[in-house]
């Protein structure tokens, strides 16, 4: 698989060249004998099952993003080795946005051609200032002309969007700098990872005074993991922005009244709200908006004093992109966090074959390796539907991992069933110790519940912590050598059949032992349980209550972003990217982790389980952190 290219500097002096006689040409003739197909977004899967409803009306107002490769890629992967390798002499030492495009974005003269040539078909454009993403708004007709396509009105489950099923095209000269073209085609495919709790006696009745009685506060997290160390010293998040980047818009004033409420004082006018694209549309239930009502909640509450900036965008594949782009590129956030994404499958359906992926999830690997380059800790939570991420998406029953959490240069946040009694009424559940959330601990009350049968509530239940490895990107540096990584147990309850479309449940199965290569997800976890749920408050979300109970691992990556903050305080500056130095800090005798590595079914994400004495899992990763003992080792600059 080719993800990692090599240095365009060479034929960038050859784009100088050939341009002048390239626009001298008729646009028929550049376009038909001179073009070459470029990668787009959204993948066949989409496109091929699409229902068409004529061609786009040529005045439609268009979007697109023209993402270009980074230029010096293994120099950059090995800058970011270097600023979190202590001893060397960049440790910590980050790049601006400018340095960074100075180094690794793509030479003014290339992208001053591709926008010479979209402007002579009356197409608008703006440039990030990295150097790596081209904004180019115009109509229907004009993109029609410009790529050599047909855009075609569409339909997928449900969905009304704009697409071509056929590649896009560009100048020979012009197209190799791109990696992809994002927004020909608008399907909003992400979708947030939140999970509601099956009714619990302990959640009812609900108060508007405070969170409803049972559920997880921020407090709680504070005590299950070691924070309140760090406020007795007085450690807020004082001079520190997190950024939340989400396809849903967000109520500032409800976030306000949830921090009142949980008693958590903060600044007034600490929110920022910034619309990438034209924004994401009217608050609202449908649309998302209970994700970004959660992460400025949690964020906010764990870092009370910290400033957050929201950056909504569409829910389409440049909306996602163009929301990184401008929180990487602004360079004000410390920390920046997701809770959107897609699985492997649905980004590229042929991933099951072992065929190459498209240039698509390294739109989203290249902003990241940016972010980790000036020292933002970035955050994506890994999904919710356990070792099966595509059968919350597209419904198919292959292991699958979450994009964009299958970065090597993100932190992907996992999930954990807190210990403790849940109350359902008519029968309790005991979880005696914190383990990997996965709701296979609730099938057997199937009957309870009411289900039909075991399997079928098993094959309804598919919830857990996302986990498992990537098929696109490999091994990263810093898990390799890891005890556990590639290396996994497993419990196989659901087994795919019927070509990765259904199930046969394995009510008693014996545990397996198995490798594997690939990106390991996640990376650490932290309650995401919806039976421990949290309580999350809106005056407009939730019907007629003004709050309501959710888990997911869409809490944990904003809790991380949150935590940030305050680690960044204690170590008096940015400490970057998490993910190459806490496997370092994993590895040592007095690791801030604590791995849930119980082999068995009763700690797994519905298929991976941890091995005894591994420091790593693919259910829960290096496990659940002592935020306090965590900042201690981000503060030493120790090996």
């Amino acid at each position: 698989m080719r993800f990692y290219k090599k240095p365009l500097s060479i034929r960038a002096a050859s784009v100088l060249t050939i341009t002048p006689l390239l626009f001298s040409m008729p646009l028929a003739l550049a376009n038909a004998n001179t073009s070459v197909a470029v990668p787009q977004g959204v993948g066949p899967q989409v496109l091929n099952g699409a229902t068409v409803f004529g061609n786009t009306p040529a005045d439609t107002p268009v979007t697109v993003s023209i993402i270009l490769k980074t230029v010096h890629t293994p120099e950059l992967e090995q800058y970011i080795q270097q600023t979190v390798t202590p001893g060397n002499p960049q440790y910590r030492h980050y790049l601006s946005v400018s340095q960074f495009a100075a180094q690794f974005g793509q030479p003014a003269p290339v992208i001053q051609a591709i926008t010479n040539y979209l402007h002579q078909f009356g197409i608008q454009t703006s440039v990030y200032s990295d150097n790596l993403n081209i904004t180019a708004n115009g109509t229907a007709g004009q993109f029609d002309q410009a790529f050599s396509v047909q855009l075609q009105n569409m339909k997928f489950q449900g969905v009304n969007f704009h697409g071509t099923a056929a590649p896009p095209h560009m100048p020979v000269a012009l197209a190799d700098p791109i990696l992809a073209v994002l927004g020909l085609t608008n399907y909003g495919n992400f979708s947030t990872h939140l999970v509601k709790p099956l009714p619990q006696e302990k959640f009812l009745p609900t108060s508007t005074d405070g969170p409803p009685a049972g559920s997880q506060t921020p407090a709680d997290l504070a005590a299950n993991y070691n924070v309140d160390p760090l406020y007795k010293e007085g450690d807020f998040g004082q001079g520190q922005t997190v950024g939340i980047v989400t396809l849903a818009s967000v109520n500032p004033s409800d976030a306000y009244t949830f921090w009142k409420l949980n008693q958590i004082p903060v600044a007034p006018n600490r929110i920022q709200l910034v619309n990438v694209d034209g924004g994401a549309g009217p608050v609202s239930a449908m649309s998302g908006s209970v994700e970004t009502t959660i992460d400025v909640e949690q964020a906010g509450a764990l870092a009370p004093q910290a400033n957050l900036i929201v950056y909504q965008a569409p829910n389409t594949d440049y909306g996602f992109a163009d929301a990184f782009f401008n929180a990487v590129t602004a360079n004000q956030a410390d920390a920046i966090s997701t809770s959107w994404g897609e699985s492997e499958t649905a980004v590229n359906y042929t991933i099951a074959q072992g065929q190459e992926s498209p240039n698509y999830a390294q739109v989203f690997n290249e902003i990241f390796m940016e972010g980790a380059s000036q020292g933002i800790s970035m955050f994506a939570a890994a999904g919710d539907a356990g070792a099966y991420d595509a059968a919350s998406d597209l419904g198919t029953t292959n292991l699958s991992v979450d994009n964009p959490a299958d970065s090597p240069y993100i932190t992907a946040a996992g999930g954990t069933t807190l210990p403790g009694i849940q109350n359902y009424g008519a029968f309790t559940i005991d979880i005696p110790q914190q383990r990997t959330w996965g709701w296979n601990y609730l099938w057997p009350y199937w009957q309870q519940f009411g289900a039909s049968s075991e399997a079928s509530f098993a094959e309804a239940l598919v919830v857990g912590s996302g986990g498992g490895y990537s098929a696109l990107f490999p091994t990263p540096w810093y898990q390799q050598h890891v005890p556990g990584v590639n290396q996994y147990f497993a419990v196989p309850n659901l087994v795919p059949i019927d070509h990765n479309t259904a199930w046969n449940f394995n009510p008693d199965p014996q545990v397996i032992r198995g490798a594997n290569q690939g990106r390991n997800v996640p990376d650490l976890a932290l309650n995401a349980d919806p039976a421990t749920g949290y309580g999350v408050y809106s005056s407009t979300l939730f019907g007629n209550t003004e709050w309501a109970v959710y888990g997911g691992t869409s809490f944990v990556a904003p809790q991380l972003a949150g935590l940030t903050a305050l680690i960044n305080q204690q170590a008096e500056g940015r400490v970057g990217f998490w993910n190459g130095q806490i496997y370092r800090f994993a590895t040592r005798p007095q690791s801030p982790f604590q791995p849930l590595d119980t082999t068995g079914a009763s700690n797994d994400n519905l298929y991976y389980t941890g091995a005894q004495g591994a420091i790593y899992n693919p259910g829960s990763g290096l496990g659940v952190p002592n935020i306090a003992a965590l900042a201690t080792d981000f503060s030493q600059h120790q090996e």
